[in-house]
This record gives C-alpha cells, structure tokens and sequence, in this order.
C-alpha cells in the first residue's frame, strides 16, 4: 500500500499537467481567432508556471536508484588536519542541517564524538524525507577546505579534510516468504534413537529451498508433522540470515570503499582564503559564494552531479 501511494502521487500530478496544457492549448487557439490579447497573456503566464514544473519534475526524474526515495543516514568524519579538520567537520555537519531545514526534511544528530578543542572527531545524522538518499548521493567523498586558520596563533593558511558517508536507512525489517511450489520435501526413517515406531516410519523430514539451494531436516521428534515444522523453522532462520547478508553487502556497496580523507581523494573543495570559491572536482560545477554553499545551499551541486551520473547511465 505504501508503494501504491508513492506510485500514485506522480502519475496524477503527471496526468493534471497533461490536462492543464490541454486545457491551454485549447483556450490559445479561441483566444488567437478573437484577438483577445488579455486572454493570450493569462495563457503565457499559465505556460510559464507550466515550463517551471515541468523543469522540477525533470529534475524529479533522475531519482530513479532503489533506494533514491529512502531517508538517509550521514556521517561525517575529520581528517588530516588536527583540530582545524575537526572543526571543519563541524562545519559540514552545520551545511547539512541548514540544508534538510531548508528542504523541510527533518534531521536528527544520532551520534557525536566532540574534537580535542573544537568541532567533532565525527557525528552522524538521520534525514529523512522525500529523496533524501537520492538528493545526498553527491556529497559521499572527501571535502578539502583552505581557509586562514583560527587555531594558529600566527593566523596561517591551512588545508583541512573531511569525509562524508551516506547510506540509505532501509526498513530493518526483513520479512521471509516460502512458497509451497518452491519447496522439495523428503521423508525417510530415523537413523537415530528414539525406539522402533521412529526407525520404521517415515518420521525424518528433509526441505529443500529450490530457489537458494538452501536445504534444512529435522529427525528428533516422534512425528512427521512435528520434524517437518521444524525443519521449516530452521530453514526460514537460514534464508533471514541469507537475506540480511545479502542487504549488509548492499549497504557496504551503497556506502562505498572506505577512503583517507586527506591529499589526492577530495571531490570537493571549499576555498576561502586567498579568494572565495567552491568547486566540485568530479563535475567542475564551481560557485564563488561560498558563505552560501556552507550554510546549506548545495542544491547546484547535487543538480550538476545527478546530470553526469543519469549521462553516465545511459551511455
């Protein structure tokens, strides 16, 4: 039902555009045969407001990974640089509140670790709303600031890092279901103790899960029904531990390899001292407002960076 709903919010806000040009297109063509030159200009107008959404559902679009519409869980790390890479990630934990606040997702500190003097060894925050995962993707990856240091007694310029995690918070949830046609079910007499109605009846029970291979028996109790419940329990406990490996190993490719965060691995640098600049390396997309970008607005960057990946994708 949950998806139903998520489905079906699109698909009608899709189908009120399509009638809303329609419904343009026909009033241009009576008001063009009357000359109706306060008519035309509602017209354009409408088309105007028409072009803007259809430009954010455009942007919608790119949305299209599993988990892109999941919440999301950031963590953000200090780097090579002492206490000013730790308030630098203070810093980037600020830039990402202001930015869930903005957008009307709500954001909650999970865990925190304080610097020595300042800011945070690291701090993770849950976000959670529409497209949080989708939106947060760009900003997985080392962040490089050059700023003149407020730690430094004689005021130098310094380089600090920062690496920033995202994976999607996926329902833990894992629900099993065994269908009947998937299971192969033997039976064969005991070989254990438990006196001779065990020995010479059928009572031991062996399933096999056709899809996974994966293949539980039981022989312990005095009934077939019994072992075969058994067996069933056992064999459901091993596909929810197949299941939740399965979606660890998702989350540890979602989150990608681990790297230093330190020389040669930023994919973004915050430049504000000798002048003020901000780059993403991977898209070259550059602000020069950099007081912005720090109190949360990244949306250009997330934008340029959905762009390449949906550009990559399809080639």
């Amino acid at each position: 039902m949950q998806r139903l709903s998520a489905l079906r919010e699109p698909v009608e806000l899709w189908r009120s555009i399509e009638k809303r040009v329609r419904d343009a297109s026909e009033l241009l063509g009576l008001a063009v045969d009357e000359a109706d030159d306060a008519l035309i200009s509602e017209i354009r107008q409408d088309a105007e407001e028409i072009s803007a959404e259809l430009a954010h559902l455009e942007f919608d679009l790119m949305f299209s990974g599993p988990y892109d519409r999941s919440d999301a869980i950031l963590a953000v790390h200090a780097g090579a640089g002492g206490t000013d890479s730790q308030d630098w990630a203070a810093m980037l934990l600020r830039m990402y509140l202001r930015w869930a606040e903005a957008h009307g997702l709500k954001a909650e500190v999970l865990d925190s670790l304080a610097g020595d003097e300042a800011g945070f060894k690291r701090a993770m925050v849950g976000i959670q709303g529409t497209h949080a995962f989708g939106r947060l993707r760009s900003e997985r990856g080392v962040h490089r600031l050059v700023r003149l240091s407020p730690f430094d007694a004689s005021h130098r310029r310094h380089t600090s890092f920062a690496l920033v995690e995202l994976w999607p918070d996926v329902q833990s949830d894992i629900r099993i279901e065994i269908r009947p046609e998937e299971l192969e079910i033997e039976t064969f007499s005991s070989s254990g103790p438990g006196g001779q109605h065990m020995q010479k009846n059928a009572t031991a029970v062996r399933i096999t899960h056709k899809p996974s291979g994966l293949v539980a028996s039981c022989q312990g109790e005095r009934s077939q029904t019994q072992n075969r419940e058994t067996a069933l329990k056992v064999l459901r406990g091993r596909l929810y531990e197949q299941e939740l490996e399965r979606q660890e190993q998702e989350l540890s490719r979602l989150k990608g390899k681990h790297v230093e965060a330190g020389w040669g691995n930023q994919i973004r640098s915050y430049v504000l001292h000798p002048y003020k600049m901000v780059k993403d390396l991977r898209t070259s997309y550059e602000v020069g407002n950099a007081e912005a970008v720090l109190d949360g607005d990244l949306d250009g960057f997330m934008e340029a960076y959905l762009r390449e990946w949906v550009g990559e994708s399809a080639n």
